[in-house]
């Protein structure tokens, strides 16, 4: 199995309009492992860990999102595999 880690930055109206609770319900639903979070500028960032085409099928609900948000971009890098990566999470931004 081809496994992947990307973390994502969307920008647009993307906070307060669940978001968050949605991102985490269809990369649960995906058997994803990973986080998401708001960022203090109003972008959301995410960590999707999981099979390539699984987390290609999340990256493409990211460019819509939820029905009341409104994505104008995302930005995708992706990352080093991480060995603890059990769950999906919402987590919050510390400074």
């Amino acid at each position: 199995m081809d496994l992947i880690r990307v973390r994502v930055l969307v920008s647009g109206l993307v906070q307060g309009v669940n978001y968050r609770a949605e991102c985490k319900r269809k990369a649960t639903q995906l058997g994803l492992c990973g986080w998401v979070r708001n960022l203090p500028d109003g972008r959301v960032e995410a960590v999707f860990q999981g099979p390539k085409e699984r987390v290609e099928e999340m990256l493409r609900w990211c460019e819509i999102g939820p029905r009341m948000a409104r994505v104008e971009k995302i930005q995708a890098m992706q990352e080093t595999l991480q060995q603890d990566c059990k769950s999906f999470d919402i987590v919050y931004y510390v400074k």
